[in-house]
């Protein structure tokens, strides 16, 4: 991402992610799926863990977000070593935080089902699947490291070929161990648990082959595996932040479907439907941003802020533009885009309104999402942060509950504030609003250019305790690609 034309780059970065973001719903949704042909319980048992699954996907994602801006500013400052040694110690805290996580979950898998609701046979099904999903903890969290190291140093391809064989070892094994096809038995929630299991072990056994092995941008070395306190440090340092955004996003996500579900049935499924098709966008964006991130951070270890500029201008203005072409298509047919998912009219017709309220916005959102990823490239990941918070819990929910819902409130000295009770449509104009009041934000921050400092120190000697490794393949492949980039 330091030489050649910055479109193309983004381009070959942010389709595999693309592909990885589009197969993990894929692989959630086939869980789903098969689990639907057991029982209504054993459905509802597994879309109660979906809350507690997005706070470990929002930790594994702070982590790593560390690990991407760390390891794409050493590679492109030219310090490979130092980018190995920073995926050992990945690997060691991912390892550590997920085993933690899997043993105390473990030890309060009863109290917790309470706590989220699960009762009577839901209580069954649910335990026989998070006692497993526990157990696949350190799967999951080593394979966001895995993802996150060869992102940084430019590879996006090679994890989404792994997640195309775990999701679609998940897809075979599903129907065998969930209903007992052949001579296995009929697990139900526990056989989608193993299934789960068995496919992230896969996909991990084959990521360490390659991370042991080199050649795709960074190598782990055994020889660094010995906690490193500065590095680990920073990881926690720079990563947090990006984990409070995951949260803060998914209690927000929680907090908007509550205030839905008071205005209906009808206003519920429009919001579902509305949510999945904004979540193509988001898939889309996300990638995106992802792309930025290693873009962003490659150059300001290359020392060429002005480049980082230009890749977040790029990629922000290709977001836009293809979402806004997404957000025409939409508009044009409405009701049609509702009728793929749900055949109600009343449902029909609320969905027509959220789109039409909800799409333009659309191009804005994804704008959004690929500044928090070029912040993130530069390890400022605090920003991200604050971005996500007032997008969701300074703009969207209050807006929301102004606009929404009918009540009055008499302040100090006499003054009277009520709501103005739009109904559901005031939700969806609240969604339209934050989206684009914290791209304006997004953008101003932005443009003061603090972010132009990165987070690590080129030109010292690689803490790693192993020798120092031989590096003129990747420079003869550096240069290979350069040259076919310029021709």
């Amino acid at each position: 991402m330091t030489t050649g034309a910055i479109a193309p780059r983004l381009g070959q970065l942010a389709w595999p992610l693309v592909l990885g973001n589009l197969l993990q719903t894929f692989y959630n949704l086939a869980d789903m799926f098969w689990v639907g042909r057991v029982s209504p319980e054993a459905v509802a048992a597994v879309s109660l863990m979906f809350p507690l699954s997005w706070m470990f996907v929002s930790t594994a994602m702070g982590i790593t977000a560390a690990t991407i801006a760390l390891v794409s500013q050493y590679v492109g400052a030219g310090e490979d070593r130092r980018a190995d040694h920073v995926v050992a110690q990945t690997v060691l805290l991912t390892l550590a935080v997920s085993a933690v996580l899997a043993l105390v979950g473990l030890a309060i898998r009863r109290p917790l089902l309470s706590l989220i609701g699960a009762r009577g046979q839901v209580f069954t099904e649910a335990l026989a699947y998070i006692e497993v999903i526990f157990l696949a903890l350190p799967f999951t969290f080593f394979f966001f490291a895995f993802r996150a190291s060869l992102q940084g140093a430019g590879d996006t391809r090679t994890a989404m070929w792994l997640m195309v064989l775990s999701a679609g070892a998940n897809v075979v094994l599903d129907p065998f161990l969930i209903l007992g096809w052949g001579p296995f038995p009929a697990w139900g929630t526990f056989g989608a648990g193993v299934a789960t299991f068995l496919s992230r072990g896969a996909s991990v056994a084959l990521g360490l082959v390659v991370l042991l092995h080199g050649g795709f941008g960074v190598r782990l070395h055994l020889s660094d595996l010995r906690p490193d306190r500065e590095v680990l440090k920073k990881l926690i340092d720079i990563g947090s932040p990006a984990t409070l955004d995951g949260w803060a996003r998914s209690f927000a996500a929680v907090a908007m479907a509550g205030f839905v579900a008071r205005f209906g049935p009808a206003a519920t499924a429009a919001y579902g439907v509305g949510v999945r098709l904004m979540s193509v966008t988001w898939s889309v964006a996300g990638a995106v941003g992802q792309a930025t991130a290693t873009g962003v951070g490659q150059n300001l270890g290359a020392k060429t802020p002005d480049r980082a500029a230009r890749v977040a201008f790029v990629a922000t203005a290709g977001t836009m533009g293809l979402l806004l072409g997404a957000t025409a298509l939409v508009l044009a047919f409405p009701a049609a885009a509702i009728r793929v998912f749900v055949a109600d009219p009343e449902v029909v017709a609320e969905g027509v309104v959220f789109l039409r309220v909800v799409a333009p916005s659309w191009a804005f959102f994804g704008g959004v999402m690929t500044i928090q990823g070029a912040f993130r490239g530069a390890g400022h990941t605090k920003v991200a942060m604050a971005l996500s918070f007032l997008s969701r819990w300074i703009l969207r929910v209050p807006v929301a509950l102004v606009l929404a819902f009918a009540w009055t409130l008499t302040l100090p000295g006499g003054v009277v504030v009520s709501g103005f009770g739009m109904g559901a449509s005031g939700i969806w104009w609240a969604y339209a609003t934050a989206a684009f009041g914290s791209f304006l934000l997004a953008v101003a921050w932005f443009r003061r250019g603090t972010w132009r400092e990165g987070v690590v120190e080129s030109g010292a000697p690689a803490r790693g305790p192993g020798p120092t490794v031989d590096t003129s393949e990747r420079d003869v492949d550096a240069e290979t690609d350069a040259e076919s980039v310029d021709d």
